[in-house]
């Protein structure tokens, strides 16, 4: 589809507010934003209203009343657009959270791009999740093979931010979620468990006050998110060899309060994910059960200094997150919450998923007076989604975050001047994450992917659970495919061409392994022989495209650490068709009787999991 081209604009230098200079500037990089240019002339007024942005225009001029830069900004995406508008978001932080510790390190000059739609979009805050993916200096295996940002990287990052009315705040790692770094031997004395530091130790401390000062001296923002999330066997390691056992609430906040002490010696506000506090206060160790009860002793070691950040991105529950928020509040201090665009263990952003979560979170938080909201965009199982068609997300979140209702009439015109692209099209593939009605499975598409083509872990998984679960899926796929090929080539908000491969591909593994279960137990060899010598060569060359387009797509973006992992597992998919092809010739050639991975019949449903090491083999993972 074609998209209407932005407006060309201009603005005086001596009329506009100093406050959005900069910000213009920048902007005009990319856009066609001019200063002094012929273009309709931006009138920029500021009012008392902090939140507020009003966007009217005449035959000569649009003028835009705002609140607040970021307000003021989305003012200007809207004048790109072409859109008049009235709307006020009650957010002073509205913000994101990009995960750059799963492999896909965003580029500087990418992470730029980025933050010029961001701006334009309304957000005003953006956190880096980097577990060890900064150089630390004097620790040469922090961030060793893994694509690490510099000091200088990130300093150059921050002034970009500031320019755009940006706020970059680190996102570290001070307990849990560490094993990247503690793999290495070097680490074992700071060591808990495989993931967690170890409490109370020296070391520990030495190594988080590097750290520390490492995103002190790097960024201006005197905030740091320390994490601490999802630590789930704290004191369970080698602290429980050293010390014995201890209440787990009481290592948690007796560390939290040591961490707290070196962000204040370096000018830093913590916050931190409050998941573990509810953890510990129920048998399940669930973040959401509701008849979790915090000690009052505990509640009040907190230390006062820290912010709480409620992450949740999966209830629908608006009157959830109306009490969770209470919860969080006679913690002690007002929480931050950290809603999801739902981007991991995904090929691309999955949007009936987010709308589910995002609107009732939204709702509640307007209700309950939250001032502070980011949406997290992780990426685990390997950071392999097009995270550019998290665009979709941040454009449509933007709306509702203003007031608006996130309607695709609204949203795509911004979309199309701010990120270059069709909205709607750029949804498209969102459904690969397959939602197939009431009362069937979803079908994860990395369950597909990851698939072998002889074990068939997950496509016995479905079957078992709906015998026409694969039916459903193949039908979907070709719609999909054959909805995209018009819009190949398009890389804005998201590279089409790497969902149509994925599609192509999925479509082609699933109907050969059809046709291999069923012309196996029928012993056709005829048909047999035709999946060797036709289907199987059709794969390869799709799993080639697929290399190339996900290649692409990587380096568009990313660093290129971490692309081998997916590389390495598409080259498996290659040699494990290979070996199937030539285990049936074997057999056809009367040199083995059976396939024995085709005899084992699945007796129960299992976890319907799309995580790589559990689909590839049923054997010990290596």
């Amino acid at each position: 589809m074609k998209n209407k081209k932005p407006l060309s604009l201009s603005w005086n230098y001596a009329e506009t507010p100093v406050e959005l200079r900069s910000a213009l500037s920048t902007l005009g990089e990319e856009y066609p934003l001019a200063e002094g240019g012929s273009g309709l002339k931006l009138k920029f007024h500021k009012t008392g209203e902090t939140g507020r942005v009003k966007v009217s225009r005449t035959a000569k001029e649009i003028n835009i009343e705002y609140g607040s830069i970021h307000a003021g900004l989305r003012g200007v995406a809207h004048a790109l657009a072409g859109q008049e508008a009235d709307e006020e978001t009650t957010f002073s932080t509205f913000g994101i959270m990009l995960d750059c510790s799963r492999n896909a390190v965003m580029t500087v000059s990418h992470l730029k791009k980025w933050m010029r739609r961001l701006s334009l979009l309304g957000y005003n805050m953006v956190m880096l999740y980097t577990e060890n993916t900064y150089e630390l200096p004097g620790e040469p295996y922090f961030g060793y093979m893994r694509g690490a940002y510099s000091a200088g990287e990130i300093k150059e990052l921050d002034t970009y931010a500031k320019a755009l009315g940006i706020e970059m705040v680190a996102c570290i790692q001070t307990l849990g979620h560490m094993e990247q770094i503690l793999k290495w031997g070097s680490y074992k004395s700071v060591m808990d468990t495989e993931h967690i530091l170890l409490v109370d130790e020296k070391d520990t401390y030495a190594l988080i006050e590097k750290m520390v000062k490492f995103w002190a001296d790097a960024l201006g923002s005197r905030r740091i998110h320390v994490g601490m999330d999802e630590a789930h066997a704290l004191g369970r390691g080698k602290f429980l060899d050293k010390h014995g056992f201890e209440r787990q609430f009481d290592i948690f906040n007796r560390h939290l309060k040591k961490v707290c002490a070196i962000c204040e010696q370096h000018g830093l506000k913590p916050m931190l994910w409050s998941d573990m506090y509810f953890r510990m206060s129920n048998p399940k160790h669930d973040y959401y059960d509701r008849s979790s009860v915090i000690p009052d002793e505990v509640k009040a070691q907190i230390p006062k200094s820290v912010d709480l950040v409620y992450w949740d991105y999966c209830t629908k529950d608006e009157e959830f997150y109306s009490e969770w928020i209470r919860r969080h509040r006679e913690l002690g201090g007002e929480p931050v919450m950290g809603s999801g665009l739902w981007t991991w263990a995904r090929f691309w952003y999955d949007h009936e998923q987010t709308v589910a979560a995002v609107v009732p979170c939204i709702n509640a938080c307007r209700k309950e007076k939250v001032q502070e909201l980011l949406f997290t965009m992780w990426g685990d199982g390997g950071g392999y989604c097009e995270f550019d068609s998290a665009l979709t997300g941040l454009s449509w979140s933007a709306d509702l975050a203003f007031g608006g209702s996130g309607a695709d009439a609204d949203v795509a015109p911004m979309f199309a001047a701010v990120c270059g692209g069709d909205f709607l099209t750029q949804l498209i593939p969102s459904g690969l994450q397959m939602k197939l009605g009431k009362d069937k499975p979803e079908v994860k598409a990395s369950s597909i992917m990851w698939d072998d083509p002889l074990l068939g872990i997950a496509w016995a998984e479905y079957r078992t659970a709906d015998p026409e679960c694969w039916t459903l899926v193949i039908g979907k796929l070709r719609t999909m495919r054959e909805q995209l090929t018009p819009a190949l080539g398009n890389a804005n908000g998201g590279d089409i061409e790497y969902a149509w491969s994925i599609c192509d591909l999925f479509i082609k593994k699933l109907e050969f392994r059809d046709a291999l279960v069923k012309s196996y137990e029928k012993k056709d060899q005829t048909e047999l022989l035709r999946l060797t010598q036709n289907e199987i060569p059709k794969i390869l060359a799709a799993v080639e495209k697929l290399q190339e387009s996900f290649r692409r797509q990587w380096l568009r973006r990313n660093k290129p650490f971490g692309m081998e992992v997916v590389q390495i597992r598409l080259g498996a998919m290659t040699v494990r068709y290979n070996e199937t092809s030539r285990r049936i010739q074997e057999m056809l050639d009367g040199k083995i009787e059976s396939i024995p991975e085709l005899d084992v019949k699945i007796k129960n449903v299992g976890e319907l999991v799309g995580f790589f090491d559990w689909l590839a083999t049923g054997s010990l993972r290596v």
